[in-house]
């Protein structure tokens, strides 16, 4: 069953893209061949056919880079409860009885992940704009990495990203399950009599969902609600994304790694010493120097550990974590064998140097000018670094 879990993954990150580009079609092989074509304006029976193909009970780790929704304003069930959540942020607990006749809305997200990070601004414009309209905004915080499950890590988050609204801790996956969840993110709308009216799956169609929080504030009886769009540009991690990204998300724990390039085969759980690719082509990467890759993360054993990795977008983000016990690590980044200079991301100085405090996503490149294929390198100069994730923008 991990197999196809795994396989799943990759299938539906693939139909984030697919929709984000317009259309794609994507071949798998499960005993005969399957060609499946998806497009921007038909991606409900893409779903329909994908997730009948799995089991529905196991529950996915996965991201959606691209919209998806239903008719608006059908009727889709009660909303189910939320007393799965460990804890809560901004908030004492909520429950469906509180909620009654309020307009709900439900953001599932996960702080590493990029998808979820770019909605906030609008997702934040919304709770303000209409909380004395009746909105509740509540984000349903489900991890994907494990030290995303830890409170004290959440909360770090909730405050550093300036999330004012209540924050359900999901890091039992009671709530994802509860809701049927595939994806993050996904919204859930609720009307006042507590039903689920419209969800939506991956980043984009904004103006679609305020426009239906603003139709069900009005059949709830609110009057005088403003009827114009918010209006929102994100800074750092939430800007959105250039039209011109070709490299996908790659992980590095061995679990779900793709295109590594180092001459030597990856060892699980082993230390190791690797030397980096001597030409990657595009979306290729490497590690240099002696680590340890488990499932989820690879660790640099000694000071001088690099990643090197082939890639084309505006931005470059990398999931980091300190070292086990807390410990701060360094690193120097280079862009084409240089300082980035003006193409540093927010976490990185013009000379390349920054600091890993604290786990979560990094940026580390976002560039000014052309966007092209780079060869982006990152030298860890203390041991014990936990690198999880690339993601780009």
């Amino acid at each position: 069953m991990k197999g196809f879990l795994f396989f799943e993954l990759w299938l539906r990150r693939a139909l984030g893209a697919a929709v984000i580009l317009g259309s794609a079609a994507i071949a798998i092989g499960r005993g005969t061949n399957m060609l499946i074509r998806f497009s921007a304006v038909s991606t409900a029976s893409a779903e329909e056919n994908l997730t009948g193909a799995f089991d529905a009970d196991q529950p996915a780790v996965l991201r959606a880079g691209a919209g998806e929704s239903q008719p608006p304003l059908a009727d889709e069930g009660p909303m189910p409860e939320l007393s799965g959540a460990i804890g809560w942020i901004n908030s004492a607990p909520l429950n469906r009885k509180s909620l009654r006749g309020k307009v709900v809305l439900v953001d599932f997200w996960t702080y590493t992940c990029i998808n979820s990070l770019r909605p906030l601004p609008y997702v934040k414009s919304w709770a303000t704009k209409y909380r004395d309209a009746g909105l509740v905004v509540v984000g349903a915080h489900t991890p994907e990495f494990s030290f995303e499950k830890q409170r004290e890590n959440v909360e770090n988050a909730v405050h550093g990203l300036k999330v004012t609204y209540p924050v359900a801790i999901d890091s039992n996956y009671e709530i994802w399950r509860a809701f049927n969840n595939q994806y993050w993110p996904a919204q859930y709308l609720i009307d006042g009599k507590g039903r689920i009216r419209f969800h939506h799956f991956g980043e984009g169609e904004y103006g679609k969902l305020e426009r239906v929080i603003q139709e069900l504030l009005k059949e709830n009886g609110a009057t005088g609600v403003d009827t114009t769009l918010v209006s929102v540009s994100g800074d750092e991690v939430e800007a959105a994304p250039s039209m011109d990204v070709h490299s996908p998300e790659t992980y590095i724990g061995y679990r779900r790694a793709e295109h590594f390039a180092s001459p030597e085969r990856m060892a699980k759980d082993t230390r190791k010493t690797y030397s980096p690719p001597a030409r990657p082509v595009l979306n290729q990467w490497g590690l240099s120097g002696s680590w340890k890759v488990g499932e989820e993360s690879a660790v640099p054993e000694a000071a001088g550990g690099k990643i090197v990795f082939r890639f084309h977008a505006r931005d470059l983000h990398l999931v980091l974590g300190p070292t086990k016990d807390g410990r701060t690590v360094r690193f120097r980044v280079t862009l084409d064998g240089k300082a980035p200079g003006e193409n540093c991301g927010s976490d990185a100085a013009p000379d390349g140097t920054g600091e890993v405090r604290e786990p979560r996503l990094y940026q580390l490149i976002r560039q000014k000018g052309q966007v092209e294929d780079r060869t982006f390198e990152i030298e860890f100069l203390d041991p014990g670094v936990q690198a999880l994730d690339f993601t780009f923008g």
